[in-house]
């Protein structure tokens, strides 16, 4: 009995704590790496009437191999790498700044670390050698201690993952680890799917065992193709659809990611306190009641 009123009291307290609408960190690599989590974004500030901030670790210089065609929108060589990187940082921070406010971004945090190249190593950057590391976790934890967040999103930093993806979750996962605020973030691994492809596995990156997810833990699932009324030809992709539209020196998440992700998938880590997990599942639980989810009322 006294387990149940415990287990009682947990929920009714998250449900109170989110009704003064809930304070999101998003951590990302890269300007439109967030498309992941947009509708998730969209729906917390426009509809729950939350804050959501977002930490990009690299100045953006390395996209240039999918810049064909927005180097024709942009009037410049983007494909040359002397010219994407004399261009692209200034570009594509202005990307997602115009992304930012269709999601309603609050606050932008550039860290303008080296986007170099791509490589599904995490060694260079997570060691110090190629990323300026004392700084972004200085900068990490100044952010933590003055915003008091509810939750933090990284990517999911499975194997396959791009090598600056595995650190900027690292850089999260170990700013949770160091803060000793009043009130730990609770943080959560996010990734799209498609109604075709079945759930990625995943338990932990090898070697960093602050990315485990913990075990038996709810995923937590927001349906992008929600319709917004019966029969309806619109539902929430088209807000992602409005965020990737905004990024045209990007040319692979332009003709890759458009109206293709159904579901934004929400995995807990395991080194979050346990009874974070009913504050979680109340935040998805408004999420998918509200907005054009919500009930009519007569």
């Amino acid at each position: 009995m006294k387990f149940l009123l415990s287990l009682v009291f947990t929920f009714y307290s998250s449900f109170l704590l989110l009704a003064q609408s809930p304070k999101v960190l998003v951590v990302t690599a890269h300007p439109d790496d967030e498309t992941g989590f947009s509708v998730t974004m969209f729906k917390i500030t426009h509809e729950l009437k939350g804050i959501v901030d977002m930490a990009v670790m690299t100045d953006g210089g390395g996209g240039f191999a999918d810049s064909q065609i927005g180097a024709l929108y942009y009037g410049l060589n983007l494909t040359d790498s002397v010219t994407a990187r004399n261009h692209l940082p200034l570009i594509r921070k202005q990307e997602i700044l115009n992304a930012g406010k269709i999601m309603g971004v609050r606050n932008m945090y550039f860290m303008e670390q080296p986007d170099d190249w791509y490589t599904l190593d995490i060694k260079p950057y997570i060691s110090g050698k190629n990323w300026d590391i004392p700084m972004v976790q200085r900068k990490m934890d100044r952010i933590l201690a003055d915003q008091n967040y509810d939750f933090i999103i990284t990517m999911l930093p499975h194997a396959g993952q791009h090598g600056h993806h595995k650190t900027s979750v690292m850089m999260a996962l170990r700013a949770v680890q160091r803060y000793s605020g009043p009130k730990k973030p609770i943080i959560l691994a996010g990734s799209p799917m498609s109604l075709s492809s079945k759930p990625m596995e995943f338990t932990m990156l090898d070697g960093f065992p602050e990315t485990k997810i913990k075990e038996g833990a709810p995923q937590f699932t927001l349906n992008r193709a929600f319709k917004l009324k019966e029969n309806d030809k619109v539902s929430y992709k088209i807000v992602a659809d409005w965020v990737i539209a905004e990024y045209k020196s990007q040319g692979a998440i332009q003709e890759n990611g458009i109206h293709k992700t159904d579901f934004e998938v929400y995995r807990y880590y395991d080194l979050n306190d346990v009874n974070g997990i009913a504050k979680a599942k109340a935040l998805f639980d408004q999420l998918a009641k509200s907005g054009f989810a919500a009930p009519e009322t007569k």
